[in-house]
């Protein structure tokens, strides 16, 4: 890694349905500043910077996604000040995603963690953290 910064270069969900999860996806990273980077029959992805995402329905996959076993939990991506985050948990349920742990809101991660934590209907949790430099 000499000369290079050790960032996360893409990670890769496998979905049981592409549509259904583009349609949540497909809100959530534009909505967050990502752009479209590639699309094939099984799959898309976004990027930003140098990190993508891949969303892919693959032939592979063996079950349902449980983010309470081992694996992906959730995503964690920065959303930019207190009101972006506000903005966008407002239009979430309109794009398949609910919010989680809503008595907490939007403290859940803790006192000085604000942060929206949401869920689409296939159960992958996407946590949208406002950066404190601007919230």
């Amino acid at each position: 890694m000499r000369g290079e910064r050790a960032v996360l270069h893409h990670v890769e969900l496998w979905v049981p349905d592409l549509a259904r999860a583009e349609a949540s996806f497909g809100w959530l990273f534009p909505a967050l500043g990502w752009t479209e980077f590639q699309r094939w029959e099984a799959g898309v992805s976004w990027k930003s910077g140098g990190t993508y995402v891949v969303v892919e329905q693959s032939p592979a996959l063996t079950g349902p996604h449980d983010r309470m076993k081992a694996g992906l939990n959730h995503l964690a991506l920065h959303a930019g000040a207190r009101a972006d985050v506000d903005r966008l948990t407002g239009e979430a349920p309109r794009n398949g995603w609910r919010l989680l742990f809503a008595d907490r809101h939007p403290f859940a991660g803790g006192p000085g963690h604000y942060a929206a934590f949401l869920e689409n209907e296939d159960g992958f949790e996407v946590e949208l953290v406002a950066s404190p430099a601007t919230g």
